[in-house]
């Protein structure tokens, strides 16, 4: 399982994500900004989640929605803040209704993912801040922290795929 850690603090609003993969740098950022690979991963398993397409770029609005077994669907979006390639990535990550706009009343979790080499692979700490303590306790209560280690842990079957 390449989730090494899962760091809360309630005080702070914030979602600390730590991963190691045996792979390098360039690889996993092409796991995170190429919308066809985090359709392959981004979401849990039997929650695959369809990608509007747009680029990862600073200023862009990417779309996507997740659907799950029985059908329902559950859109998001990423509004990408900064983008340094291939080392750090930060967007805000929110709801979406069913026409795409961001959802009132629900958390905005802003993100931050760094990625750097370690152990001979890479190293991927994504850090997540909400506003208040409760929307990331909303987010924890709605499943967030085990969502991403399922999801998180599917990056280890696609790279082994590729071995």
């Amino acid at each position: 399982m390449p989730v090494t850690s899962i760091d809360k603090d309630v005080d702070a609003h914030t979602l600390v994500v730590t991963s190691d993969f045996p792979a390098p740098v360039e690889r996993l950022w092409r796991l995170w900004t190429d919308p066809r690979q985090l359709e392959q991963w981004w979401g849990p398993p039997g929650y695959p989640a369809t990608f509007d397409g747009t680029a990862v770029e600073p200023g862009n609005r990417v779309g996507y929605v997740m659907t799950s077994p029985e059908g329902e669907t559950f859109g998001g979006y990423w509004d990408i803040d900064g983008v340094e390639a291939p080392r750090r990535l930060s967007f805000r990550d929110g709801f979406a209704d069913a026409d795409g706009n961001p959802q009132d009343g629900m958390p905005v979790g802003r993100i931050e993912v760094e990625l750097r080499e370690h152990d001979g692979g890479t190293r991927v700490v994504s850090t997540t801040v909400y506003e208040t303590a409760d929307d990331l306790e909303k987010v924890l209560a709605m499943g967030m922290e085990e969502g991403l280690t399922q999801a998180i842990g599917q990056l280890d079957e696609i790279l082994a795929a590729e071995r």
